[in-house]
């Protein structure tokens, strides 16, 4: 029988966010491909240890136990490895307990192009020319960085955050802020409240974010001892009254956070220390870096924030 994806969460990870591949990548540049492929091989019961995506990933699998007949979320390797060198990531994965059985092996070439046909909602990656490649390509997708966050093992939770703009939405105010400045998109934004903005690329996975939730709902309704564990937040550098335009585009898009801090300039850190969500995406990198020590970030690397140099203006961006 056919295994349908279009009724699921379906997300692609590369080895490199899954795992710490730290040592592996290094041996790589320095000795080539075929060596590289013999030094797996001698390690292929040797477990690799989990990468900064690990913990949303494990956290993200075990939902489906809501649904343990049908499975609500499929997570699938997508790699540049070739089938042999993938062969101790796919033995790693089973030590781990992951449940994961699917992968592309792609040897030396970038994946990017089964992220459609695999119907993934998400694409991570800690190779940043992949994610790249994959957003320039229409892909939702986001490089994953370097993190020493350490979760509480024995909290089942997973904690979400979004930034707003060039992530959940498009970067149309964006461009209005960085081309005209703050009092034109303060001006902007009103002007449009009534008006949602263009979805963006993680719009989707919001979207399959909330079926969870709903899921999560009812199981609360038949048994209320049961606890939620998915929460969703938006993290935005938005602040009055440019919020309500994004309160309202997410209403018209049919989909909900649980929580919302709209910023207006206060570093997002301040924030996501006391949250610690277990990923959190911004398409400005000067967001991630001050909280990668507590939190897994991702930087997507979408929009007008990533086409030009910026020029430290004196407003904090829209996003």
């Amino acid at each position: 029988m056919r295994y349908a994806l279009d009724n699921r969460l379906v997300v692609g990870v590369a080895s490199s966010a899954l795992f710490d591949l730290a040592e592996s990548d290094a041996y790589f540049r320095e000795h080539g491909e075929t060596a590289y492929r013999h030094y797996q091989d001698e390690r292929i019961d040797e477990t690799l240890e989990p990468g900064a995506a690990f913990p949303f990933v494990q956290r993200l699998l075990a939902l489906n136990d809501l649904r343990a007949d049908d499975p609500l979320v499929e997570i699938i390797v997508l790699s540049q490895n070739d089938p042999s060198t993938g062969l101790r990531v796919m033995r790693s994965i089973e030590a781990q307990g992951l449940t994961m059985t699917r992968a592309v092996f792609t040897q030396g070439q970038a994946p990017y192009a089964y992220i459609g046909a695999l119907e993934m909602s998400l694409f991570l990656s800690g190779n940043r020319e992949d994610v790249d490649d994959a957003i320039a390509a229409g892909f939702p997708a986001g490089h994953v960085l370097p993190s020493a966050a350490a979760y509480d093992a024995s909290d089942p939770g997973l904690r979400i955050a979004f930034d707003f703009d060039g992530v959940l939405a498009d970067d149309g105010s964006e461009r209005i802020f960085k081309t005209a400045g703050m009092d034109a998109f303060r001006d902007h934004e009103v002007d449009r409240r009534d008006h949602a903005l263009r979805p963006g690329l993680l719009q989707p996975l919001l979207k399959d974010l909330n079926r969870i939730q709903a899921l999560e709902r009812a199981r609360k309704d038949s048994d209320p001892a049961y606890e939620e564990r998915l929460r969703i937040a938006l993290v935005t550098a938005r602040a009055a009254p440019a919020h309500e335009r994004a309160v309202r585009s997410l209403r018209d898009w049919g989909v909900e956070v649980n929580d919302a801090f709209f910023l207006g300039g206060v570093a997002k850190s301040q924030v996501l220390e006391v949250m610690k969500p277990h990923i959190f995406f911004d398409d400005q990198a000067t967001h991630l870096e001050d909280a990668t020590d507590f939190i897994m970030g991702v930087h997507v690397p979408y929009g007008v924030a990533n086409e030009i140099v910026e020029t430290a203006p004196a407003q904090e961006p829209a996003g």
